[in-house]
């Protein structure tokens, strides 16, 4: 028993992952708890980092030094793996709103900025503390070390850098987790809703999917070709085959509709009336088996030149005798317009031509090898580069000292090119989706853990005696009232709910925030929005932190 009681409160390495294990497990169940409608999620870790730094974790300088690691090596692989996951869609959302979302995020910044000034005029409070409150509110910890540089370059002390730091940073979570909640209570949002609406904007649906026969009976179609019909019914109908006359014909652009001719196709439920109105009868059938010079296959798209790209794109159906019936991911049915985005893991549905579909897998991929062989030596280059990019300074007229990315910054970038880019040369920077998942959770519980012990030795002293409850105030204000703001402004601007959550949290750079705004739906839309904002706001939070000390000292 004695063995145990040294093992707990002797400072060496042992003890210190003993801590972050019991951090990181009684903080997961704690974040699945229910308070109400809320639940901590992946918050809870960082609480209870704070409650078992403030009784009894014990620190030394090796052990500050361990933590720190932790800290930075968990929020690295949490970052690299959001880069990855979202980098094949990357340009393409940017393109869509990604103007809008960072205009938003930069406000939000610079209103932050404000704040800030504002409470430094109006108070008292020394500037290396409002400094670290305002790092810590905003959850920005490349900013604190760029701000501690600074300040050292201009001979203050930075002894209470951290403490504001650490005083702010829990709200600077709650806060954001507010928000969020706030915007759902206070306009009434239904996630459901909100789900299927950004799945319907990028082409995709959970809506059940039926096979389908229609018997042409609208004369205004008849002598049409299949080109015409895809087009006017693109969003409601994958068209597959044509019966005529006894025989099933592939449904190549340049065939003619004429009367008596039944369609075979995929559609949705909520789409069969209209299918009715444009077409004619329309009958739900049992999938058939496919005869005949034709054939019917699934091919695992694999193939990383073709994420990301619409089918319309690809160009399947113009190059071969062969269509796109029906897309599997994630769990999910999907049915395949003009305009929807093939990713790396989909399964695809192809009938066409049996000579044609090797061809056709080929160049889809289909090889379950690439995407199942953990590539670990890819994603160590890719960290390795991220960490050089985070590290080169930036240098900004009126500025005495450099800005950096740092090592959120860095390696996300990175990470948003590799994962765009997919390959280069042999190397293969894919992750499947459990891998990255696993990733990013291991992460972001390394960093939350570590950051929580660190502050948590002496919290509740600064809090209780050191006026630490004044500071936690004005970091509450610099969390709040922009990103608030931001949450409206996006919310008018008719900006999916999803997205918004995604854009609080890249715009205050905060992981944990993205952890639980993934909580919310399974969508790729948080992550994207996240990502879309997040190079940008990180560089503007590590000026800005910069900027304030010039300004208020």
């Amino acid at each position: 028993m004695e063995f145990l009681i040294d093992l707990f409160t002797t400072p060496h390495a042992i003890t210190t992952f003993l801590f972050i294990t019991l951090t990181v497990v009684f903080g997961i169940l704690f974040g699945h708890l229910k308070f109400g409608h809320i639940k901590f999620g992946i918050a809870g870790v960082l609480f209870f980092g704070i409650l078992f730094g403030h009784i009894g974790f014990p620190t030394d300088e090796s052990q500050t030094t361990i933590l720190n690691f932790v800290r930075d090596f968990g929020l690295i692989l949490f970052v690299y793996s959001i880069g990855i996951e979202t980098g094949p869609r990357f340009l393409s959302s940017f393109r869509k709103d990604g103007l809008k979302l960072n205009l938003i995020a930069v406000g939000g910044i610079l209103m932050g900025l404000l704040v800030t000034i504002l409470i430094s005029y109006n108070t008292n409070i020394k500037p290396d503390i409002l400094t670290g409150v305002m790092c810590g509110a905003v959850t920005n910890t490349p900013g604190l070390g760029a701000a501690t540089e600074i300040i050292k370059d201009q001979g203050l002390p930075t002894d209470m850098l951290g403490a504001g730091y650490a005083i702010a940073y829990p709200f600077g979570v709650i806060g954001l987790l507010l928000i969020i909640v706030l915007i759902r209570l206070l306009f009434r949002i239904n996630i459901k809703e909100e789900e299927k609406s950004y799945l319907e904007s990028i082409g995709t649906t959970d809506s059940k999917l039926e096979s389908v026969e229609i018997t042409v009976m609208n004369p205004n179609i008849f002598g049409k070709d299949i080109a015409y019909i895809k087009n006017a019914v693109d969003a409601e109908l994958a068209v597959s085959r044509i019966y005529r006359n006894g025989n099933y014909l592939l449904a190549t652009g340049d065939i003619k509709i004429q009367e008596g001719d039944v369609i075979y196709g995929v559609s949705e439920q909520k789409s069969l009336e209209n299918l009715r109105i444009k077409l004619g009868e329309v009958t739900i059938r049992e999938r058939r088996n496919i005869s005949g010079s034709m054939d019917l296959i699934n091919v695992l798209v694999t193939n990383r030149k073709m994420a990301g790209k619409t089918i319309k794109q690809i160009g399947i159906f113009r190059r071969y005798e062969a269509s796109i019936t029906r897309i599997y991911r994630s769990g999910m049915e999907i049915l395949p317009t003009s305009h929807t985005t093939l990713e790396l893991g989909d399964t695809v549905k192809i009938i066409g031509e049996t000579k044609v579909l090797e061809d056709v897998k080929n160049e889809l991929g289909n090889s379950i090898r690439e995407l199942s062989i953990p590539n670990i030596v890819p994603m160590f280059i890719g960290i390795f580069l991220g960490i050089i990019v985070g590290s080169i300074p930036i240098a900004i007229p009126g500025m005495p000292v450099p800005a950096k990315l740092g090592i959120a910054g860095g390696p996300l970038l990175i990470a948003l090119i590799l994962g765009h880019k997919g390959r280069i040369g042999k190397l293969n920077f894919y992750m499947t989706y459990g891998a990255n998942l696993m990733l990013r959770e291991f992460g972001i519980v390394l960093f939350l853990s570590a950051v929580g012990l660190l502050a948590g030795g002496n919290f509740v002293h600064t809090l209780v005696d050191g006026g630490g409850w004044v500071w936690m105030i004005y970091g509450a204000m610099i969390t709040f009232i922009p990103m608030f703001i931001v949450a409206l402004t996006a919310y008018f601007m008719k900006v999916n709910y999803l997205k918004i959550c995604g854009l609080i949290a890249g715009a205050s750079t905060d992981p944990p925030i993205l952890e639980f705004a993934n909580s919310l739906a399974p969508t790729p839309a948080q992550s994207s929005a996240y990502a879309t904002v997040y190079p940008l706001s990180m560089f503007l939070r590590i000026v800005v932190a910069q900027v304030l000390v010039f300004i208020i000292v």
